[in-house]
């Protein structure tokens, strides 16, 4: 879900400006879009109302990250007896003029897949960034 939509209160608003600064004092030149999801029905059925999806895209084609825009799928899992939210992984996606060129899943292997993947750098930093955001929303759970 369109992580503008679910900044429902003062403090998961804070967590989703977090994630965009972690990503901005990494990459100074990415841009950050809080609503990457259409707002149409063939859309709306696609989405994850259990997840936050920010874009991120890149002036040009970045050759360190290998794509030109991001996308991440921060994923939860609603605990109802505690009543808590916690998150349970990131997906993170890049994207270039021909579609989805790799991915990224944080809830098994930590593996980048795909035909371009980012350098060697850049993938650690990404895992790094992954790694703090699960930090951002689970040390104070109650979202």
């Amino acid at each position: 879900m369109n992580a503008a939509e679910q900044a429902t209160s003062l403090e998961f608003a804070s967590k989703i400006a977090s994630v965009v600064n972690l990503f901005k004092q990494e990459f100074p030149d990415i841009k950050c879009d809080l609503q990457p999801w259409k707002n149409d029905p063939e859309t709306r059925e696609l989405v994850d109302p259990d997840s936050i999806d920010i874009g991120f895209h890149f002036p040009g084609i970045s050759r360190s990250w290998q794509c030109r825009s991001v996308l991440i799928q921060i994923r939860f899992y609603h605990d109802t007896i505690n009543n808590t939210h916690r998150a349970i992984g990131l997906e993170v996606l890049g994207f270039d003029h021909r579609g989805q060129v790799w991915q990224l899943s944080t809830v098994e292997t930590w593996t980048f897949i795909g035909d371009y993947i980012p350098s060697g750098s850049v993938a650690d930093k990404i895992k790094y960034i992954c790694t703090q955001v699960l930090q951002v929303f689970n040390n104070n759970v109650s979202c």
